[in-house]
């Protein structure tokens, strides 16, 4: 196979932002293995503070739209921008990240260009020709290969972890202005106001280490323990559906297929079996450490570093010899 792969980035407050980046990530990681040419494309307002940090990350270039329709999300401007460069480059696929603007966004775009869409895929690989893509079917039960035999280019939104962060390469991609009459598309919506999470919630996708709380420490009272190994990590705390559902820690904390993705440097697990509902959320951690006083528990088949034994003595010496490393 050859030809490029290109990538949509999106940003806020100047940045790009994370899952983009991990969907560079994976795409840098399958040009390196097969040979392709990996492009980020920007779309952007006049205020062009994002440029400077997108054309920081290592691409053959970095493809900047700028206009002022595009300040901020407009479907038909953003979709009528992105339609023009794709049908005049034809690249063999584009990657988005399944955020809920792109959402929106990509079975437009696909419409649009009459080339076949795959939404919150987990991975990806080249076959010969093909590209296959990786979802979930059945409540996250099994996974799915997914081949689009639709012309080019191919679509496919990812889930948050399907490409590591940490991985990504930055270095210095030109930067490649490309102007595209925005005067068509009728503005359909207007933004009137953009609202922020609430405070008091949690992201943990952009947690750099987690410790999570599963059914094994028992009950409510024993989170303290997880919540000083935390505090000495500088760590968030997360945690299994069967911990949420006991209403030991709070709904936005559940890690797993109806829960949050993650990606984290390190993830400790702490009395967590390894379902694979969970698992599917966490698999793509860097470094995962498994505590757990079955020793055939599923999780030990993921985990870097393994533990077996009682949390409730594990985790309070653990803490107390990190005390004493920070302390030297």
């Amino acid at each position: 196979m050859t030809g490029e792969i290109y990538v949509l980035l999106d940003h806020s407050d100047g940045r790009v932002d994370t899952l983009s980046r991990e969907t560079l990530a994976l795409a840098q990681q399958l040009g390196r293995s097969h040979g392709l040419g990996v492009k980020a494309l920007l779309l952007c307002g006049p205020n062009r503070s994002v440029v400077e940090n997108a054309a920081g990350l290592q691409a053959d270039a970095a493809l900047v739209v700028s206009h002022h329709r595009l300040d901020g999300y407009d479907p038909d401007a953003h979709c009528h921008a992105l339609t023009r460069v794709l049908a005049q480059d034809r690249p063999i696929a584009f990657l988005m990240g399944h955020s809920y603007q792109n959402i929106d966004l990509a079975p437009k775009l696909a419409a649009s260009l009459k080339c076949g869409l795959v939404t919150d895929c987990i991975g990806c690989r080249i076959d010969g020709e093909s590209m296959v893509f990786v979802r979930q079917m059945f409540r996250n039960r099994i996974n799915a290969d997914v081949r689009v035999r639709s012309p080019h280019p191919w679509i496919a939104t990812f889930q948050s972890g399907a490409g590591a962060g940490n991985d990504l390469l930055e270095g210095s991609s030109p930067v490649v202005e490309r102007t595209v009459d925005l005067s068509e598309p009728v503005r359909r919506r207007t933004v009137v106001e953009t609202v922020g999470a609430v405070k008091e919630k949690v992201d943990l996708a952009k947690a750099d280490m987690i410790v999570a709380a599963g059914r094994g420490i028992k009950r409510k009272e024993n989170l303290r323990l997880l919540e000083e190994l935390a505090e000495v990590l500088g760590a968030e705390l997360g945690a299994s559906r069967a911990a949420v559902d006991s209403e030991w820690l709070e709904r936005d904390r559940q890690i797993g297929s109806s829960g949050q993705s993650v990606a984290p440097r390190l993830y400790v697990a702490c009395g967590i079996s390894g379902a694979i509902q969970h698992v599917v959320g966490m698999r793509n951690s860097a470094n995962i450490v498994a505590i757990n006083t079955d020793p055939d528990a599923p999780i030990f088949n993921l985990a870097n570093y393994g533990i077996v034994g009682d949390l409730m003595e594990i985790v309070p010496a653990l803490t107390q010899k990190l005390r004493e490393e920070k302390s030297r």
